[in-house]
C-alpha cells in the first residue's frame, strides 16, 4: 500500500527510532500527551537521541504548529507496545506537566484537524471510542482508538486527553461525514460514590479514593460535582465494583445519569505554622539560639513544646512526655513542626 505523510506538517525531523516498513494497515489512532508545553522542534530534538529509544510519528506543539518524526510508511516507537505501533499513526500533543495533563486550546484543535486529515487519507471511514479498555486493545465493535496506558502503567494521555477521546471521535466523524446508524440507547451503569454542591469537597473524596487505587472521575450534574468509579455496560460488574467501594469503606450505589467531565483538583493542604503551644523537634544539631554551642544529644529527637516566641527567638519549654524541661531559646528556622 502507498502512503502518504500529511500536509498539516511544518516542521520535519526524522527519528532513527523507528521500524522500516509498518507491518499493518494503519487502521488505529493512538494520542500521548507530551508532558510539556514543549515546541515541534525540542521533541524533535528529543526523538533524534537513539537513546531515547522513543518516537512518534505527529507531535503537536503548544503553538499549534505540527511536527512529523516518523512517515506514516514506518511503526514510531511511541505505546509501548509494537503491534499498537504497527497499525496506529501516533500523536503526542504538547500538555501540562502536571495532572491531568491539560492541552491548550490551540493544540487541541490542530490535533483534531490532523486525526480528521489521518482519517481521510488512510480510509479509516469513522473513529470509534470505547472506555472498554478490552475493547481497545482487542478492536472489538470497531473500537480504533487507543491509549499508552493500556499497554504500560502510566497516565498517558492523561485524564485531560482520555476523557475527551468521546467528544474527539465525534467531532472528527462530523468532519468526516460519517453515516451513523439510528443510535440504540446503551445503558451505562455508573457506581457513584457522593454528590456536592461545593467542588472542593468532590476534590477530597475523589482524592481519598484515588489514594485508595480506584480509577476515579468526576462529572457534573446541574450544580452537583458527582464523584464516579467506573462505567460499565454489564450490570454486574457494576454491582462487583459497588461491593468493593463498600469493602473499603466509602457509600456507593448505581446510577445511569451521566454528566459533563470535570477535572479533579488536589485539594490544598494548609501550611502548618509554628506558634505558642506548638509541638517541635529541635533540628539535629542546631545551636542555641545567637550561640555557636549545641544542645546535649538527648534533646534532639524529644519533642518540646513552644513556650513563647519573639521574632524569630522561640524559647521551647517541656518535653511533651512532661519529663525534662530546658526553657532554650531556638531559632525558628531550627524547628521542625510536630502537629
Amino acid at each position: 500500500m502507498g502512503y502518504t505523510n500529511s500536509p498539516l506538517v511544518s516542521y520535519t525531523k526524522i527519528s532513527p527510532n523507528k521500524t522500516s516498513p509498518r507491518n499493518h494497515k494503519i487502521d488505529t489512532i493512538t494520542i500521548h500527551c507530551v508532558v510539556g508545553q514543549c515546541s515541534v522542534e525540542t521533541l524533535g530534538e528529543i526523538f533524534a537521541k537513539e537513546s531515547r529509544q522513543a518516537s512518534s510519528n505527529y507531535g503537536i506543539g503548544f503553538d499549534g504548529r505540527i511536527g512529523m518524526y516518523v512517515e506514516e510508511k514506518d511503526r514510531s516507537w511511541c505505546s509501548s507496545n509494537a503491534a499498537n505501533d504497527h497499525r496506529a499513526i501516533t500523536i503526542e500533543v504538547a500538555s501540562d506537566t502536571t495532572h491531568p495533563y491539560a492541552v491548550n486550546d490551540k493544540a487541541y484543535a490542530a490535533l483534531l484537524d490532523l486525526v480528521t486529515d489521518i482519517c481521510k487519507r488512510n480510509g479509516i471511514k469513522k473513529l470509534v471510542w470505547s472506555t472498554d479498555k478490552n475493547q481497545r486493545v482487542n478492536h472489538l465493535n470497531g473500537c480504533n482508538m487507543t491509549v499508552h496506558r493500556d499497554y504500560a502503567n502510566k497516565s498517558c494521555p492523561g485524564d485531560y486527553l482520555y476523557n475527551r477521546h468521546g467528544e474527539i471521535a465525534a467531532e472528527v466523524n462530523r468532519r468526516l461525514n460519517a453515516e451513523v446508524a439510528p443510535e440504540t440507547p446503551k445503558v451505562l451503569y455508573r457506581v457513584q460514590t457522593g454528590a456536592f454542591s461545593v467542588k472542593s469537597n468532590a476534590d477530597a473524596l475523589a482524592a481519598k479514593l484515588k489514594a485508595k487505587g480506584f480509577d476515579t472521575y468526576m462529572v457534573k450534574v446541574g450544580s452537583l460535582y458527582k464523584v464516579q468509579v467506573g462505567a460499565f455496560s454489564v450490570k454486574a460488574n457494576a454491582d462487583a465494583m459497588m461491593k468493593k467501594l463498600k469493602d473499603a469503606g466509602f457509600e456507593a450505589f448505581i446510577t445511569t445519569e451521566s454528566g459533563t467531565p470535570v477535572t479533579i483538583e488536589a485539594p490544598k493542604t494548609e501550611t502548618k505554622v509554628i506558634k505558642v503551644g506548638s509541638k517541635v523537634k529541635i533540628k539535629q544539631n542546631a545551636p542555641v539560639y545567637g550561640k555557636t554551642t549545641k544542645f546535649q544529644s538527648w534533646v534532639y529527637p524529644l519533642t518540646w513544646i513552644v513556650h513563647s516566641m519573639n521574632g524569630d527567638r522561640v524559647v521551647v519549654n517541656k518535653d511533651t512526655t512532661g519529663k525534662y524541661a530546658i526553657m532554650s531559646p531556638v531559632k525558628l528556622s531550627d524547628l521542625t513542626i510536630v502537629e
